[in-house]
């Protein structure tokens, strides 16, 4: 199994912002070896400090160096009231990176030449009423399909009865919860970024693959990977480890609300802890997923009708060129604010996990990425950039992370 090593947490008292509690515990999680005391004191320090100027009460955050998952920390509380942990077994939302396992699942199923990426997506679901317009699954990956998201245009519900307790366990169910409403736009005229277009894809792959959409996932990705907490985010099923959520209100840090996210399983309803996270960007750094030419075609910027570019790939949020190519996404709802941030080129990656919904999880990614490359002894810069993967960086890193009890055992 592509998965890390068995590794250990230490937990040490630290003081947050008087928001967040009066008393939090920090958890480590490194490889074989830990940060030298000077490095790791710096680096909590940093990130001790972002945490309290944005008042978080948890969260987790992993780092891929040269391949290799070299770096895992968890900070704050799981849960507040009762006082718990994040720990490695903390299982945090990953909001709309789960899109990034949809595009990774229908582009394998592009591979094996069962999914046509430029056919009428209606083909693959006739349920999805006709929009006297041509929606293809190529429209849907890179948000150019006219389909409303949230407040961008009439969301319209059908309203029916189901014969089952949970009925958007399936996917061609959960089209109920948008298939009436009108397109935003003509297909290939924008780009407006909606998760119920990625509920319609995940139909079609549902039907191209002739397995559940979840099994899908499931079979091409999280099994072969070695992933041991990824699953649906099924309210209805007692899931250990869920981390409570929580928003700043008012001023004050809250309970945020428990919603259901089934209906939106492509989109936004998949939940691990940074573990698995963290394996799914290195599988993607290391081209573990897709062909080198699907990969290529994945992570290209596609440009409208009109020819004018984007910077969302089969999605992928795109940035950058040559040995600044970054790939990334982003994901926010309730009880999750969260972040996977990627070089490629330089085989490195940062993922983020919170718990807290206020958290600026792109912020917290860029402050850990310029950490690690003050501790490497390169001047940091902008996020965008920082050149984490170079030889240089690398050795630094990995002699950083043997200096405590000898070398490191590779993932």
């Amino acid at each position: 199994m592509d998965t890390p090593p068995p590794q250990t947490f230490h937990a040490r008292k630290l003081l947050l912002a008087p928001l967040v509690s009066a008393l939090c515990l920090l958890t480590a999680l490194l490889p074989a070896a830990d940060l030298d005391k000077v490095a790791t004191e710096r680096l909590d320090g940093i990130l001790e400090g972002e945490l309290q100027k944005q008042s978080l009460v948890g969260a987790a955050l992993g780092v891929i160096v040269d391949g290799e998952v070299a770096y895992l920390r968890g900070y704050g509380l799981a849960d507040r009231e009762n006082k718990i942990p994040v720990t490695r077994k903390t299982l945090f939302r990953w909001a709309s990176i789960s899109k990034c396992l949809t595009s990774v699942t229908a582009m394998q199923l592009y591979e094996k030449d069962l999914l046509d990426l430029s056919r009428d997506v209606r083909s693959y679901t006739p349920e999805f009423p006709d929009k006297k317009a041509l929606i293809t699954p190529r429209d849907l990956l890179c948000h150019q399909g006219g389909i409303v998201h949230y407040t961008n245009g009439e969301l319209i519900r059908t309203q029916r009865e189901y014969e089952t307790a949970n009925p958007f366990e399936s996917v061609i169910l959960a089209l109920d919860t948008f298939k009436e409403s009108p397109l935003v736009n003509q297909p290939g005229e924008k780009y407006s970024y909606t998760t119920h277009g990625f509920i319609l894809l995940s139909a079609a792959i549902e039907r191209a693959g002739k397995e559940k959409f979840a099994s899908q996932v499931k079979d091409r990705i999280i099994r072969p990977l070695g992933m041991t907490t990824m699953q649906p985010d099924y309210q209805w099923k007692a899931i250990p480890g869920r981390a409570v959520g929580y928003l700043r209100k008012k001023g004050k840090v809250i309970t945020s609300t428990n919603t259901d996210v089934s209906w939106k399983l492509a989109g936004g309803g998949y939940i691990s802890n940074i573990d698995d996270l963290a394996i799914f960007a290195r599988a993607l750094i290391l081209g573990k997923l897709v062909k080198p030419e699907t990969e290529k075609l994945m992570w290209t910027p596609q440009k409208l009708k009109s020819s004018k570019p984007t910077t969302y790939g089969y999605g992928f949020s795109i940035r950058g060129l040559g040995e600044k190519f970054q790939v990334a996404h982003s994901g926010a709802q309730e009880k999750t604010r969260t972040r996977m941030v990627i070089f490629p080129k330089k085989r490195f990656g940062v993922v983020v996990m919170s718990n807290s919904e206020h958290c600026d999880s792109r912020k917290l990614a860029g402050v850990f990425v310029d950490t690690f490359a003050k501790l490497s002894g390169k001047k940091p810069g902008k996020t965008s950039r920082v050149e984490p993967g170079n030889r240089p960086f690398q050795k630094r890193a990995r002699a950083r992370l043997a200096s405590a009890h000898g070398p490191a055992e590779r993932p």
